[in-house]
């Protein structure tokens, strides 16, 4: 009796399009559409509709344009999110950030500014170059 070997990778969090994990550097202009989880090192510019997470222990120094960012890890740059920003502990945030909602827990390191705009009028910029 044969079985059929099945040769699918099984995806651990389905809505996760990409991961840049730990022990991985990046360094220039990602532009995306759905949900990039970062645990590495990133430097350089981030443009996506959706959403990007910033795990703990990640390190980005970047420019970022979000729909949703979500931070545990270190932070140095400035953020433009379209709907929200969470920034939770043991995360480290150094820069500007720009959203309509911002939420920062207890214990989290913020060093920089913060505006909220009811709406941001201005598109975040397009992922097509």
């Amino acid at each position: 009796m044969s079985r059929a070997i099945s040769l699918e990778v099984p995806i651990a969090h389905p809505s996760v399009t990409a991961v840049i994990d730990h022990g991985c550097e990046f360094e220039g202009k990602l532009c995306f559409q759905g949900t990039v989880r970062i645990g590495g090192t990133f430097r350089g510019e981030i443009y996506t509709p959706d959403t990007l997470v910033i795990g703990e222990g990640a390190r980005v120094d970047a420019q970022i344009e979000a729909g949703i960012i979500i931070i545990s890890g270190e932070v140095n740059g400035s953020i433009r999110a379209k709907h929200r920003v969470e920034i939770h502990r043991p995360a480290v945030f150094r820069g500007d950030i720009l959203t309509p909602s911002l939420s920062v827990d207890e214990g989290v390191i913020f060093e920089g500014s913060s505006k909220m705009a009811h709406s941001l009028s201005a598109p975040l910029r397009s992922n097509e170059n």
